[in-house]
């Protein structure tokens, strides 16, 4: 599938700090230790309605961690995916009486048209879940082989994988069973499914039914289950070892904690990843925005009304990314006086010295992407030239750099 442009990202003097991060699993921050090529697995959307805040506070904060490790002069393989084909897509389709294609074409790229305003750095790989269906195929027979996975008899053979096929499944949420079915049934899981040997044993392969789009497979015609598609993906693009799987903290389980055991149970491997890392959720009006609950703000109804992607961009980043937080026609002001402050001190001709600031900035973000420490550091630099000017006729240039390097800003 194809990504979006990617923004210049200019060079800083030396290099950053090495980031540390909150890893889910672990429950701390503790440093991320990439080699030479730091990467990274982060999911992407399913398709079927527009790109809202919550969408973009996520790819923001997987946005800052490209820019630190470039910062810190390590390469990045980024890959994210598309659930293209799910539940939910069909649903949308059938209410909006269009093809399902249509619709896994259309938000797509309406998505791409927002990260792109958003200055975003596009994955390496951008692969929606149609265009890895071998790769599925091949995982799920390696776990009926194993006997990680089985067939439920019946009318529709779904192949399921077991949940006790890793002696660690249930590491990376830490729940208890109780939670986890509660969770399960809430987010996609079938605990009620006849057949299964545990409830809360997962689909990897939806038999075909009237009506759905199928792909042949040795075990017979289906589509891929919502977990066993970022397994595969990540398995075949970035290997073992990945430093990072990311998404939001509403992956954590069963999603992430799902598509993890898949990798592991075929790679032998303890951990899919170094580090498991969730952002928050976005709130409108008291509670978490949602397609389901139907409030949803809109990147693209923003830029419509006028809104500048920069403003949208430092709102977002004004509150810590792990944070449940609200978004508010308060949140935008300030972040649109922010900008406007920023901008009016980057152009002076002069101003205090930037070192300083600029280093506060590389530390800040390096200690779990804390935004909010970064931003107030920034606002003081420009607070001073505003109101002291300065005699370093490259400060102003300085700052603008980092800000746009680290911070994906414009100024």
């Amino acid at each position: 599938m194809q990504s979006w442009s990617a923004p210049n990202v200019p060079s800083l003097p030396g290099r950053g700090p090495a980031l540390r991060l909150y890893d889910s699993a672990d429950h701390q921050v503790r440093p991320v230790s990439p080699g030479e090529t730091a990467t990274m697995y982060v999911c992407g959307i399913t398709p079927y309605d527009a790109t809202h805040l919550g969408h973009a506070a996520t790819y923001l904060a997987f946005d800052l961690v490209h820019r630190l490790w470039l910062d810190a002069g390590h390469r990045v393989h980024y890959v994210q995916n598309v659930t293209d084909i799910d539940d939910p897509l069909f649903e949308r389709a059938d209410r909006d009486g269009i093809d399902w294609r249509v619709l896994g074409d259309r938000e797509p790229e309406l998505f791409r048209t927002d990260m792109a305003a958003l200055r975003v750095l596009p994955p390496h790989d951008y692969v929606a879940a149609t265009e890895a269906i071998d790769e599925v195929v091949e995982l799920v027979e390696k776990m009926l082989a194993s006997g990680a996975a089985y067939v439920v008899d019946g009318e529709y053979p779904d192949v399921y994988y077991r949940a006790d096929a890793t002696l660690q499944f249930g590491y990376e949420s830490g729940y208890d069973r109780d939670t986890m079915l509660a969770l399960f049934g809430e987010r996609g899981g079938d605990p009620d499914r006849p057949g299964k040997s545990d409830p809360l044993d997962a689909l990897m392969w939806r038999a075909a039914r009237p009506g759905e789009p199928s792909w042949p497979s040795p075990f017979g015609p289906g589509r891929p289950g919502w977990h066993v598609e970022c397994s595969a993906i990540a398995l075949s693009r970035i290997g073992t070892g990945l430093d990072i799987q990311g998404g939001g903290s509403d992956l954590i389980f069963p999603h992430h904690e799902f598509s993890a055991a898949h990798a592991e149970c075929v790679t032998g491997e303890r951990r899919f990843a170094r580090h498991y890392v969730h952002a928050g959720m976005i709130g409108w009006d008291g509670h978490k925005m949602s397609k389901s609950r139907g409030n949803l703000v809109l990147v693209s109804g923003l830029r419509a009304d006028g809104v500048e992607p920069a403003a949208i961009r430092l709102g977002l980043l004004a509150g810590h990314y792990r944070a449940d937080r609200s978004w508010s026609a308060a949140v935008l002001e300030e972040a649109q006086a922010r900008l406007a402050r920023w901008r009016q001190a980057s152009a002076l001709a002069a101003g205090p010295d930037a070192s300083d600031a600029v280093a506060r900035v590389r530390q800040y973000l390096a200690d779990d992407l804390d935004t909010p420490k970064a931003l107030a550091a920034l606002d003081g630099w420009a607070t001073d030239t505003l109101e002291y000017g300065g005699h370093d006729g490259d400060a102003p240039r300085t700052v603008a750099t980092a800000v746009d390097a680290l911070l994906g800003v414009d100024l």
